[in-house]
């Protein structure tokens, strides 16, 4: 296993921007799958934006064009862009590390809370 722990979340006014990061404690290297996923109250996880480690990258539907992840493996450092935010972005915002593109792997972060308020 390995260790998150995500950074840089806040609180933003709508249209704003964020940049979220999560540093692993050892080389992420060997993950084929770093992801993004976030949370709101009283709903479920979901998948915001994974890349491969050949940095082939997905993203939800609901932030095509907005959010932009990206993987550094030698600083074991994975980064969540987010612009043009929305109140409906408002969740916590959690990193994981996992085997392939077939759902999220056994190591989360603690999360990092992003709130889009007016």
């Amino acid at each position: 296993q390995v260790q998150l722990v995500e950074s840089g979340g806040g609180l933003v006014q709508p249209g704003g921007s964020l940049r979220l990061s999560c540093a692993a404690s050892r080389s992420i290297f060997w993950f084929v799958v770093m992801a993004w996923y976030r949370q709101a109250p009283g709903k479920q996880r979901e998948l915001v934006a994974g890349i491969s480690r050949g940095g082939i990258t997905k993203y939800a539907d609901s932030v095509k064009g907005r959010f932009t992840i990206s993987r550094a493996n030698a600083e074991n450092t994975v980064y969540l862009q987010l612009n043009s935010l929305q109140i409906e972005d408002t969740a916590v915002y959690y990193c994981n590390a996992g085997p392939n593109w077939n759902g999220p792997g056994d190591s989360w972060g603690q999360g990092t809370q992003v709130t889009v308020s007016a």
